[in-house]
């Protein structure tokens, strides 16, 4: 991952306008998942999504910028998918046979610390937009099995038609190892 460095947008109307556009799209995108609405939520997806998830890798002091996460197109990742990828995962929960998902979790999506990096002509006319977040995914699963995924995206959001589309997330988890049996639930 290239770190992103805070954002220098200049902070006037036109920003906290956009900001609160980008974090409206972001709950209405983790209400729509946590409802289980996944068909609604693929229309949310622009056709040329990137989804990428590197895994996390613990390296010397010094080593993390170069180091600590599994590179996109290079190495070996929880997830690098696309629309198509993600559709197929949506229809495979629709099976009703899914063994990983039936019965479906119950999942909550926390979204925080939303921060607008860039914005693209720019702020006050935007047709895409780059954001970081921190989120917090709960799920149950059964009757015993409780997962928490915490950490932090990079989104950028794209207008098509007039309506915001996500065209690239990267999920970085803040744990190198997987707690959970399975990964099934969307980020």
């Amino acid at each position: 991952m290239n770190e992103i460095k805070p954002s220098k947008l200049e902070r006037n109307i036109d920003y906290f306008t956009l900001r609160q556009e980008v974090e409206e799209f972001l709950y209405d995108e983790a209400e729509t998942l946590d409802q289980r609405e996944f068909s609604a939520w693929l229309e949310m997806l622009s056709e040329d999504l990137t989804y990428f998830m590197p895994l996390r890798r613990n390296v010397k002091y010094g080593d993390h910028a170069e180091r600590e996460n599994t590179r996109e197109g290079e190495d070996i990742s929880w997830f690098e998918e696309d629309k198509w990828t993600l559709s197929k995962r949506v229809d495979q929960i629709f099976t009703e046979k899914h063994w990983a998902e039936e019965p479906l979790s119950r999942v909550c999506h926390m979204i925080s610390n939303v921060q607008l990096l860039s914005a693209a002509p720019n702020v006050a006319s935007a047709e895409e937009v780059t954001s970081k977040c921190r989120f917090l995914i709960y799920q149950n699963r059964v009757e015993t099995e409780s997962y928490f995924f915490v950490g932090k995206r990079t989104d950028t959001l794209r207008k098509e038609a007039g309506d915001w589309k996500l065209l690239r997330r990267e999920i970085i988890l803040d744990q190198n190892v997987l707690l959970a049996k399975n990964l099934t639930v969307f980020f």
